[in-house]
């Protein structure tokens, strides 16, 4: 089915639109063909990545604490954190457009100020009403921050470069998910929930201030029509597909209807294809999946995105359920996987140069879907040591097959098609990161089902067995995807051949 989808989409041609530079960046900034060194650039968008994502998993383990200064059950905040999710749904397909008309800086200044104001408001909140309006104002921020900080990386870094660059720029959405639950419980216990996100302001100002001396501010050089049609399909596709993912594995819902969701957004999504494909400005241009190493990227990767990232859902309530640990004895073990995402960090760019990318993504899905499967047999009566390796070894392949697929992404795109690119790849990551968590939780339900279990919160051993079997499983069948791969795909990107 995968290869039916990426032969389908390449049947279009390339529709491209040249770019330059906003009339107020430097030579100083550099450009692609001038950018030799990596520079302060990455590590500035790594900044804002570092706290939008880690903003995204902290807030989990704040849930109860806010419930109760709100008076409200836990279950009844969790339309904070959906408004959040249906926000970045909506507006992440319209971030290439904006940032192409108004200038790529100019928009991730504003981007940054929007999530600083709305993570006061969060902090400052006083009941779910308030909040969730900050969450929605926040998602807004984060939809435009994170797309366009990837799209000013990957203009402006000349592409002997990119894939350090690229890697610089992953991690924080690696080691967030790890070390955010363990973090929030700390400053939950010891402080306040409020300082969760009015930590986020200090940080903002000095990013703010990198931005304006770094960042370049580059735009389209077309002023192409919004495609309003192509917003309002993006958005209601994502928002389907995400929410009604996340209903259906939710205890105590009907499954079929958040099913039935799923089954309308991909319905609306389709439509969306054609539209695309018909429109001469589309939002989200498809053609750029007629590149075989970015289509691969999308289509694949996203199946290996989800299947990989039902496992930072699972292991936490694994250690906590299915071993009797505190949530603080849990976020220790999961250190692990946050040492292996770091420690990778340094070996990634040698690992590709050396072995090439379609062997790499390879090798590593089959290491980390099985490690995947590995982390459902550990038991409480397992040796520590062997626990910590299971999560390190995870860890270590989660980064490098994130890392992988983000640089691969752009290795031969062409400039004109950067932003449309980026979009696309933005889009379909935010869908497939939320799509793992909600896959998680939907398969550990239905694992509790199939064992006659009636009580859905009352998870077995067994049943995480069998669900990080199925993210596992799900992994391992992505790798098909990447052995269609040319032997030398992303060639272009590596200083060695």
């Amino acid at each position: 089915m995968t290869q039916q989808l990426e032969t389908d989409i390449r049947r279009d041609s390339p529709r491209t639109t040249a770019l330059q530079q906003g009339s107020d960046t430097s030579s100083k900034h550099g450009g692609p063909a001038a950018s030799h060194s990596l520079g302060p650039l990455p590590y500035v968008v790594a900044a804002t990545f570092f706290m939008e994502y880690l903003d995204t998993t902290i807030i989990a383990t704040a849930l109860p604490q806010m419930a109760h200064a709100f008076a409200i059950s836990p279950n009844a905040l969790s339309i904070g954190m959906s408004a959040y999710m249906i926000a970045l749904a909506i507006f992440i397909p319209a971030s290439g457009w904006v940032a192409d008309r108004f200038g790529s800086r100019s928009v991730f200044f504003s981007a940054i100020v929007t999530f600083t104001i709305a993570s006061v408001l969060c902090g400052l909140s006083q009941n779910v009403v308030e909040f969730t309006a900050a969450r929605v104002l926040q998602g807004m921020g984060g939809a435009l921050m994170v797309p366009v900080g990837r799209l000013i990386v990957v203009r402006s870094t000349d592409k002997r470069r990119l894939m350090q660059a690229i890697s610089t720029i992953t991690w924080p959405g690696i080691v967030a998910p790890v070390i955010g639950p363990p973090l929030g419980g700390f400053i939950t216990t010891y402080a306040s929930w409020r300082w969760i996100f009015l930590l986020n302001v200090p940080v903002c100002l000095i990013v703010l201030c990198a931005v304006l001396a770094w960042v370049p501010n580059l735009r389209g050089e077309q002023r192409k029509p919004l495609d309003g049609a192509g917003l309002a399909l993006s958005g209601l596709t994502l928002t389907s597909i995400l929410y009604g993912a996340d209903r259906a594995s939710q205890p105590g819902t009907n499954p079929l209807i958040g099913l039935a969701l799923v089954a309308l957004g991909i319905a609306v999504g389709v439509i969306a294809f054609k539209h695309a494909r018909r429109h001469a400005h589309p939002l989200i241009d498809i053609s750029t999946l007629r590149i075989p190493t970015f289509s691969v990227t999308v289509v694949t990767g996203s199946i290996t995105r989800i299947g990989i990232g039902a496992v930072p859902y699972l292991m936490p309530l694994l250690f906590q359920i299915g071993f009797g640990l505190s949530a603080f004895q849990s976020g220790l073990l999961l250190l692990a996987s946050a040492v292996g995402n770091l420690g990778m960090k340094a070996l990634t760019t040698s690992i590709l140069q050396r072995y090439g990318f379609k062997h790499v993504a390879i090798i590593d899905c089959i290491v980390c879907g099985a490690f995947t499967i590995a982390c459902g047999l550990l038991t409480p009566a397992a040796p520590l040591a062997w626990t910590l390796f299971v999560v390190l070894v995870y860890g270590i392949t989660r980064s490098m097959q994130f890392s992988t697929m983000a640089t691969l992404a752009y290795a031969d795109v062409p400039s004109p098609q950067m932003s449309a690119a980026n979009t696309l790849w933005n889009a379909t990551a935010q869908m497939a990161t939320g799509l793992g968590i909600a896959f998680g939780a939907l398969a550990l339900r239905a694992a509790s089902a199939i064992n006659g279990e009636s009580a859905e919160h009352a998870f077995t051993l067994g049943d995480f067995r069998l669900a990080f079997l199925s993210a596992g499983l799900l992994t391992l069948v992505s790798i098909a995807g990447y052995i269609r791969l040319a032997d030398n795909a992303g060639h272009s990107l590596r200083t060695r051949h």
